[in-house]
């Protein structure tokens, strides 16, 4: 049995992403101070617990990835993608508050925990946090936020309050990364929703070796609206 190793708050370093259970479970504890944060993502690992656990860090194989070439565009998307305008990082408290608070199918609660929200909002302020959204007449039907690391765009959590808004915003979030010269979304784990959307699993050795190839890119873009 492998035992889960406790962080040391006085320290930002973290087992190898290889060390995790057969849960995906690598350590626990510390905290989301930003510079964890941001260590966390670059290694691989990202954060996800519920109310009254202590914090859990995840290192799952095997990891769900997009490829970018790889979206599936069906023609009901099409269309809908037309019925909305787009923004980026205009309203990401809306968004992550949204995702926190819609409800969702099978789902009790949500790992969105306010502390999660203050130290994303964090991040969204240092620059490394953003959000896609997308607009009806002018009001906030559906979004998503992720964490952009180096060339790759880490996805956490999406919402919709129209149909399709969601998946509309995930859509022109990929065609403005394939711009940008990104290399990869992190879709984390697996989800019939985004399998539907062309995500893939592979094993966490070949997701890590291509995340450790290009988390230090320095790609020069604004994250604004361009098509």
């Amino acid at each position: 049995m492998i035992t889960i190793p406790q962080l040391n708050k006085y320290s930002l370093v973290f087992p190898h992403p290889n060390d995790a259970n057969e849960e995906g479970i690598l350590a626990w504890g510390g905290d989301l101070n930003p510079s964890r944060l941001i260590r966390a993502y670059q290694e691989g690992i990202f954060p996800w617990y519920a109310k009254d656990d202590p914090i859990l860090w995840w290192s799952p194989d095997p990891r769900f990835i997009l490829e970018l070439d790889e979206f599936k565009l069906s023609r009901s998307l099409r269309k809908s993608i037309k019925k909305f305008t787009y923004k980026f990082d205009t309203n990401f408290d809306a968004v992550i508050q949204a995702c926190a608070t819609t409800p969702r199918k099978d789902q009790q609660g949500t790992w969105i925990l306010p502390e999660m929200i203050e130290a994303f909002k964090t991040l969204h302020d240092m620059g490394f946090a953003h959000s896609v959204e997308s607009y009806y007449d002018g009001e906030l039907v559906g979004g998503l936020y992720g964490v952009s690391i180096g060339g790759v765009f880490c996805g956490e959590s999406m919402f919709s309050h129209k149909s399709d808004a969601s998946k509309a915003a995930f859509y022109v979030l990929i065609e403005h990364l394939k711009l940008w010269g990104y290399d990869f979304v992190d879709a984390q784990v697996y989800t019939p929703h985004l399998a539907s959307l062309g995500a893939k699993e592979i094993p966490r050795e070949e997701f890590l070796k291509r995340l450790y190839n290009v988390r230090f890119q320095a790609l020069s873009h604004r994250w604004e609206y361009m098509l």
